[in-house]
């Protein structure tokens, strides 16, 4: 029998990731694309959205929340398009999670994903948390997140990272069995398989949302020092993974934006960083390191 939990991964002697090009580090950067999909009544959801915004601590309340509407509205409005500049000026690739019905609202900010050609992984269908959903809602909620994104992109997602996961999520995904990877996991510097599924883990803690929390980043400098000293060790033991996590709402803020291109111009001025698409390390992760 699998047990239900792995404490143990690779241990001592982590797999030779074999990076392209003789790479010390493969640097992935997502943009998540919520915004417009958060809670809401306007979507038939009890109460407004409370979290991953610029007011720490918000409450839901059982009406539209005009101040948190706002914030949300900005990432679509002008956050996205400040870090589009900011990728497609440097030529870097990106992957975006993005949530099904958010991008619905805004064809011209997945014209331009297309246009740059960044990865587009499904972030689910929308921008709540399932932890309680029931097993047969949040089945249908995956089933309906693939039909909506393969109709605004033209063809399905290939990865897949809900955010906020049920217990049953992962296990949803695996039978659905059209996803290369599934990146709902923080367990690790390096893909791994569970049950047959290529997981390529995620981060929380180089992630724009610590900008935006109690135990966090207070302004830009720290959020580069952190990327920074994270990528530096990474490259110093070789092999390894990072994975950069932002949001429109949040990093797309001028001062954050600016710290952001910092660290970019950074892995740039290395050297021997692969900066790649998620999809991209899945595929070579399958074909160096078949299950």
């Amino acid at each position: 029998m699998t047990p239900p939990r792995d404490l143990i991964g690779y241990g001592a002697s982590p797999p030779d990731s074999r990076w392209p090009g003789g790479a010390r580090v493969a640097v992935q950067c997502v943009v998540n694309y919520e915004e417009g999909a958060e809670n809401s009544v306007l979507n038939g959801d009890r109460g407004s959205e409370a979290f991953l915004s610029e007011m720490v601590g918000a409450q839901s309340h059982a009406d539209r929340a005009m101040a948190m509407e706002s914030l949300y509205e900005y990432g679509g409005r002008a956050g996205f398009w400040r870090l589009h500049r900011i990728f497609t000026q440097r030529g870097l690739p990106v992957t975006v999670f993005g949530v099904a019905k958010a991008m619905a609202m805004n064809p011209a900010a997945v014209e331009a994903m297309l246009a740059a050609d960044w990865e587009i992984a499904s972030h689910g269908l929308k921008w709540i948390d399932y932890q309680t959903v029931p097993e047969d809602v949040e089945r249908a909620h995956i089933t309906e997140a693939i039909a909506l994104h393969t109709s605004l992109t033209g063809s399905r997602p290939l990865g897949w990272y809900q955010g906020r996961t049920s217990p049953n999520t992962a296990r949803l995904v695996r039978e659905e069995g059209g996803f290369v990877y599934d990146a709902d996991s923080y367990a690790d510097d390096l893909p791994y398989y569970d049950r047959g599924q290529l997981i390529v883990p995620y981060t929380l803690d180089a992630n724009d949302m610590k900008m935006v929390a109690y135990n966090g980043f207070t302004e830009g400098d720290q959020f580069f020092r952190y990327l920074r000293d994270t990528f530096d060790q990474l490259r110093e033991e070789g092999g390894r993974m990072m994975s950069i996590g932002l949001h429109g709402r949040i990093a797309g803020r001028p001062a954050r934006a600016r710290a952001l291109a910092r660290f970019l111009d950074h892995v740039i001025a290395s050297g021997d960083a692969w900066v790649a698409r998620r999809i991209d390390i899945a595929r070579h992760w399958m074909e160096v390191h078949p299950l």
